[in-house]
């Protein structure tokens, strides 16, 4: 196959590492939208910025420029920008006849006038629903995936091509990609997992104990699978890989740059100090206030996402936070 990954931070290097290591001899170009990083790439063949150390494959070729030249021939195509990007390449890429999936997982924010911000698909459907698209999402940390460790991914679209594409292009020994066409229930999973992680960081931050964290996975869980149902998912895809699977590495995991930010907000660091530290992005700083409002407008209740906006919007201090959670009345589970 001919694959092509868009985006050369963290995410799409790994994914573009693991698709040029595939034992089938893929050929894998990674675009970089930034000339000096691309030739610098080229030259240490390893991505200094994002993933120091980890060499990139010999058959890896480095791109960047015009796209078109990069797209011509692509059996696959990867988009590896955050979500804030996301619309502007599907525009880009509406010409595009190859099967597309993106790595961003998130709401994008409210246009104005609009009451919420959509999903990746949802952007997808209104800028280029003519090409053929899904989500590669699942939990992942680049770092491991770029390293070879063991992985377990998801390739989520309506589209059966997009999903044997994706399991063609990065299934292997070290990668494992299951297929599911409920895109709605993947990508809330995706989506609301990162705001949860910023919930339980403060709580390990806050040394509440391991009782507490199961408590917040727990309900987080549950608020997720609300907001799914509501916008049309399936209940058996929040105990999968994109629900309870991300959900449970992103809010644990020390590789979790949103359970970082959670950590670092209950050292008494406001969100600017936390955010700058990472050196990254953190999806959900910026989706939690897109996940709560677009849970109100579909009438779902999500306290730990509002907790989370308000500790986030300097509303709250840390230890009021979880507070305000234990202090909730009594109700059936």
């Amino acid at each position: 196959m001919k694959i092509v990954v868009l985006g050369a931070g963290a995410w799409g290097t790994a994914v573009a590492i693991s698709a040029a290591s595939h034992p089938d001899g893929h050929e894998v170009s990674l675009w970089a939208r930034d000339a000096a990083q691309a030739s610098a790439m080229r030259a240490a063949r390893e991505n200094a910025r994002y993933l120091a150390g980890v060499p990139l494959p010999a058959a890896l070729r480095v791109a960047d420029g015009e796209i078109a030249p990069v797209l011509a021939g692509a059996d696959l195509v990867i988009v590896g920008t955050p979500m804030a990007a996301l619309r502007g390449f599907l525009q880009q890429l509406r010409g595009c006849l190859a099967p597309m999936a993106w790595l961003c997982k998130g709401f994008e924010a409210a246009e104005p006038g609009a009451p919420f911000g959509l999903l990746a698909h949802e952007i997808h459907a209104r800028v280029a629903p003519q090409v053929p698209a899904g989500a590669l999402s699942g939990p992942s940390f680049a770092l491991e995936v770029a390293r070879g460790q063991p992985t377990a991914l998801v390739a989520a679209s309506r589209d059966a091509a997009v999903r044997e594409a994706l399991v063609q292009a990065l299934h292997s020994p070290q990668l494992r990609v299951y297929a599911n066409d409920d895109i709605v229930g993947v990508e809330v999973g995706g989506a609301v997992k990162n705001v949860l992680a910023i919930a339980t960081g403060l709580c390990d931050g806050l040394q509440l104990g391991l009782n507490a964290r199961a408590a917040l996975i727990t309900r987080g869980l549950a608020e997720m699978t609300r907001l799914g149902l509501a916008l049309g998912a399936r209940a058996e895809t929040f105990m999968g890989l994109s629900g309870l699977g991300d959900l449970v590495l992103t809010a644990t995991g020390d590789l979790s740059r949103n359970r970082k930010v959670g950590l670092l907000l209950a050292q008494g660091l406001s969100l600017q100090q936390a955010v700058q530290s990472l050196g990254h992005v953190a999806e959900g700083v910026y989706t939690a206030r897109t996940a709560l409002a677009r849970a109100r407008h579909a009438g779902v209740e999500m306290p730990l996402a509002e907790t989370v906006v308000d500790l986030l919007d300097g509303r709250l201090q840390a230890d009021a936070a979880l507070r305000r959670l234990m202090e909730r009345d009594p109700r059936q589970e």
